[in-house]
């Protein structure tokens, strides 16, 4: 293998392919990139447990003077080509033994990896897409992936779970204290009812971040593949049933406060420095447990009583309230946080149903956004 290209095409598609390499494998030979240099093409692999990435570069800044095929220690490689200057890079093989990388003045060698030691990457077959805009995608990720569960018990939490049928498309996360649900009109396609890793889909999302046209996505029985310019990503699903979570979603809201957005982030921030933290084997886990309350002049107060270090609260004076109730209910700063961070909206409205029953944020402008909260005993 011999062949030159552009440094900037080349590390372009060494970032995308970097999502699928795993910082270290029980299969050495995982941590390497499979390179196959056809007569006119250059094809890049990486492949980890969850995910495998394939990049097709027809550049035309890519001349290939002798085809061949190669696997290189990842990290490495990826590492020089970042740090280099040079406007372009020439590669080729040294005896089957060593890759060599010539950048200006500089010569690089690395000690390749036995190509047929590679397994072989069976990518979803590229029939019947459903299209959706890269926008969407995107969207649907960055409202739901933060609520899925962090702890292997029941692993298909730790996905997002995507249901489709009769054109509506129902992307849910849950780790059993708050959910996060996001419903939006696709066009007509098959029914699917799919769990994909949260942690696919970070570095999904990652990949494209700055891509601004339409995606593709193919579905098979235990894997979804997303094609998008020259890339192939593709990850495993998860296995099991995702939890029905219709049911514990409240039909009805006799409180509903309504505030800034903005307003009420920088307050729970504020009050949540001295809130109490729940432990878990010994291990501090960031519940930051908080207080919101109704006072009789309908001012809101949010407040947390820490016993070691001091107390905490301040007064937030909603944009609405339709109440008659009162109402004195805990829940974690932290997931509040986070579930108002996913709204574009201004103005936010926090809907209760009970002291001790979910409640649920909405957003002014995020139609169909859904993100709920099990409160905390405050007894």
């Amino acid at each position: 293998m011999n062949l030159t290209i552009d440094r900037e095409i080349l590390l372009e598609n060494l970032n995308v392919i970097s999502r699928g390499l795993p910082s270290k494998s029980p299969m050495p030979i995982l941590t390497g990139i499979k390179m196959e240099a056809t007569d006119t093409d250059l094809y890049m692999t990486s492949s980890n447990s969850d995910i495998s990435v394939e990049v097709l570069i027809e550049d035309a800044s890519l001349q290939i003077q002798t085809p061949g095929k190669t696997v290189v220690p990842g990290r490495f490689f990826i590492d020089i080509i970042r740090k280099i200057n040079s406007k372009r890079v020439n590669l080729y093989l040294l005896e089957e033994k060593v890759l060599v990388i010539k950048a200006d003045r500089g010569e690089y060698k690395l000690h390749i990896m036995d190509y047929m030691d590679y397994p072989n990457i069976d990518f979803v077959t590229l029939e019947n897409p459903l299209v959706l805009p890269s926008s969407v995608l995107k969207g649907l990720i960055k409202e739901t992936v933060f609520a899925t569960a962090t702890s292997e018990k029941k692993p298909v939490l730790t996905g997002v779970n995507f249901h489709h049928s009769s054109g509506k498309l129902i992307v849910t996360a849950t780790d059993s204290f708050r959910l996060s649900q996001k419903v939006i009109s696709i066009p007509e396609y098959n029914d699917f009812n799919i769990t994909i890793p949260s942690k696919s889909l970070d570095e999904l999302l990652k990949a494209i971040d700055s891509y601004e046209e339409d995606l593709s996505l193919y579905f098979s029985m235990n894997r979804i593949l997303v094609k998008y310019k020259n890339v192939l990503f593709q990850s495993r699903l998860l296995d099991g049933n995702f939890p029905d979570t219709s049911r514990i979603i409240p039909n009805e809201f006799p409180i509903i406060i309504q505030f800034n957005k903005d307003e009420l982030v920088e307050a729970v921030e504020r009050v949540s420095l001295l809130s109490p933290r729940d432990k878990e084997k010994d291990k501090e886990i960031t519940y930051s447990i908080i207080k919101l309350s109704i006072k009789k002049d309908r001012i809101i107060e949010i407040s947390t009583t820490n016993a070691s270090i001091g107390d905490a609260k301040e007064e937030l004076i909603p944009t609405d309230i339709e109440t008659s109730n009162p109402i004195v209910i805990g829940f974690s700063s932290r997931y509040l946080l986070e579930a108002l961070r996913s709204f574009m909206s201004t103005e936010i409205s926090l809907n209760f149903s009970g002291e001790i029953r979910p409640f649920v944020i909405r957003g002014e402008n995020d139609a169909n956004l859904t993100q709920l909260i099990l409160p905390v005993r405050m007894d």
